[in-house]
């Protein structure tokens, strides 16, 4: 299957249905990194990294950058994956992050729950850095704390 740009007005009048068909039935709708502008449809651009929700949880001010690896459009904020690729056995058809089954089923054979890694263990020909990390979370005061 080949994949082309649909043309903007194919794209408002797709995101138009499928906006109407998810508010009707209570559901909200987002895009991600998407360069068109559908609040309109009531659809915004969500974050897989979102520093707007974090402040929320943690109901702080957070000071981080957008993640300067990722599409113009992407609103990620900086983060460091502490995940491994082709380690998770459901099997959703959607996931990115697992493409060879026979490459998952392997790293699931090499699990140790007492190792310090998802898959396998350290071994004597590893090479490990200590990366310095510090919190995020913004305690400059403001005037307008103030409110």
């Amino acid at each position: 299957m080949a994949l082309f740009d649909f043309p903007p007005e194919k794209q408002v009048e797709i995101s138009s249905a499928i906006a109407h068909i998810a508010h009707s039935n209570g559901f909200a709708i987002d895009t991600c990194a998407e360069r068109i502008d559908l609040r309109q449809f009531g659809i915004g651009h969500a974050r897989c990294i979102d520093d707007k929700l974090f402040e929320k949880i943690l109901d702080s001010r957070l000071n981080i950058d957008k993640d300067k690896t990722q599409r113009l459009e992407c609103g990620c904020v900086s983060s460091i994956d502490i995940g491994m690729y082709n380690t998770c056995r459901n099997g959703c058809r959607y996931c990115y992050a697992n493409y060879n089954q026979a490459t998952v089923a392997g790293n699931y054979a090499k699990h140790n729950p007492s190792s310090p890694l998802i898959s396998g263990n350290v071994t004597k020909d590893d090479k490990i850095n200590e990366r310095k990390v510090g919190s995020c979370i913004d305690t400059q005061f403001r005037i307008s704390d103030l409110q």
